[in-house]
């Protein structure tokens, strides 16, 4: 911010985000207060208390609200009309009995993680686990299920693609700072991100399952008694689906091959085509092809086609605004200088640099939310230390996965993706912090042994 300087040290920023974080818990799973209303008041006090200057508080607010809520909204309501149109034509249920008949009743949770595995190589998480939701609302139903049961797996996979493969942006921009080869990123990516997924995503998603049961939430509004007579088939409703997949995958796969100067993304073509491939684009060009093929085509018009979509967007309301609201909460730890404080500390702890590199990822991931953020703030602090080591292109590519691995540890209520995972599963913040943070505790961890045994090896 403009002329303001942080005079607080690390220790009492620390301890104010601490304070700030048990009392939101506090209001939200003991008196029950509502979310959106608890993170906007928390919020507000840190910003007081951390010193932020008066005249600029209320700009700081409305810069983290806005800022998360640009991208989500879009993604979220865009998102919603495309499920809604699935589910509503019977498609999502055609799809989820066409993948039980395929892959069988018990491995249904194992298929949908597989799928989104594949569909999250170009699609960012939020936006990949959107798409998805009608699909595994279908299948849990079908089964008679527990949600979480699928979510889980399918919510893990888009995570494990977003945080370690490239062209996604964490570890392309790790890579740039690090002054890694991002094709050696993409390769150790891709060994690691099965066992990873499977562990954290499969395993611990089927017992989350088993533990906490939870119903289907009516993102996409209830279930239509009366199923359409003329469903769409399995292979259109795919079809469907893959429209939003495609056009993301040439947006990133411009920007990987740009940046491994294979094409020139200054090119009109290419950034006609990154415009189109942008998530929000592309998810509206997804939800106009959903209404043609599966509501005109199929014999809905007008007014009935345009509240078929409309009532997508009351339920995901909520969700949008918490989220929102999360991003505030993590807009003002940013703002107040903790990623600052915490850094000039962090910088001379004498570790080795890959443990080095995780820790202060870790650090400040729990500190101010961002994955980003920690992702590019510790890259950026020890991109020195890789510099000046004798390391070979396999290390440093170890090194740079395993910074990504610290910054999406334990995700909580300062992060806005988990106020999203939470609502659009429809659980409770004390549930969300049994199962989602621990989830991405896991696969931080286990990401980072993983990374250290390749460092080892190469």
């Amino acid at each position: 911010m403009e002329d303001w300087t942080q005079t607080l040290g690390a220790a009492p920023l620390l301890g104010i985000a601490a304070g700030a974080i048990a009392l939101i818990l506090i209001l939200v799973i003991k008196f029950k207060m509502h979310a959106f209303l608890t993170l906007i008041l928390v919020s507000l006090a840190t910003a007081f208390a951390t010193g932020i200057p008066v005249g600029q508080i209320v700009s700081t607010l409305v810069t983290g609200f806005g800022g998360t809520l640009g991208s989500v909204a879009l993604l979220v309501g865009l998102g919603a009309m495309l499920g809604k149109m699935v589910e509503h034509s019977g498609g999502a249920k055609v799809l989820a009995d066409k993948m039980v008949d395929i892959f069988g009743e018990k491995r249904a949770p194992f298929a949908l993680g597989i799928a989104s595995l594949i569909m999250g190589f170009p699609i960012f998480f939020d936006a990949g686990l959107v798409v998805m939701l009608p699909v595994i609302f279908a299948v849990a139903r079908r089964m008679g299920g527990n949600v979480l049961l699928y979510g889980f797996p399918a919510a893990a996979a888009f995570s494990v693609m977003h945080v370690f493969v490239p062209p996604h942006p964490g570890p392309v921009a790790a890579s740039e700072l690090y002054g890694a080869n991002v094709g050696m990123v993409l390769l150790i990516g891709l060994i690691i991100v099965f066992p990873l997924w499977y562990v954290s995503g499969y395993l611990w998603g089927k017992y989350v399952g088993r533990k906490w049961i939870y119903p289907i939430p009516a993102l996409f509004g209830s279930l239509d008694a009366d199923q359409p007579t003329n469903p769409p088939k399995a292979g259109t409703v795919i079809g469907v689906m893959l429209v939003p997949l495609v056009l993301i995958f040439m947006n990133t796969g411009i920007d990987f091959l740009d940046a491994a100067g294979v094409v020139d993304g200054e090119a009109t073509w290419a950034q006609v085509l990154t415009v189109i491939g942008s998530s929000a684009v592309a998810l509206l060009i997804s939800v106009l092809v959903a209404v043609w093929v599966l509501g005109t085509r199929r014999g809905e018009h007008g007014t009935a086609l345009e509240k078929v979509v409309d009532s997508a967007l009351g339920p995901v309301a909520s969700v949008i605004l918490i989220t929102g609201a999360g991003g505030m909460f993590g807009g003002v730890l940013r703002a107040s200088g903790i990623g600052d404080a915490l850094s000039g500390t962090l910088e001379n702890i004498g570790l080795p640099v890959i443990f080095a590199a995780y820790v202060i990822a870790v650090v400040l991931r729990l500190a101010q939310g961002s994955a980003t953020v920690a992702l590019v703030t510790a890259a950026g602090l020890m991109a020195p230390a890789v510099a000046a080591g004798d390391y070979s292109a396999i290390q440093i590519a170890a090194i740079t996965l395993a910074t990504a691995a610290g910054s999406v540890f334990a995700s909580h209520v300062n992060d806005s993706g988990f106020w999203l995972v939470g609502r659009l599963m429809g659980m409770d913040v004390k549930t969300t912090l049994k199962t989602w943070t621990v989830q991405q505790t896991i696969e931080s961890v286990l990401g980072f042994l993983l990374t250290l045994v390749i460092f080892w090896i190469g």
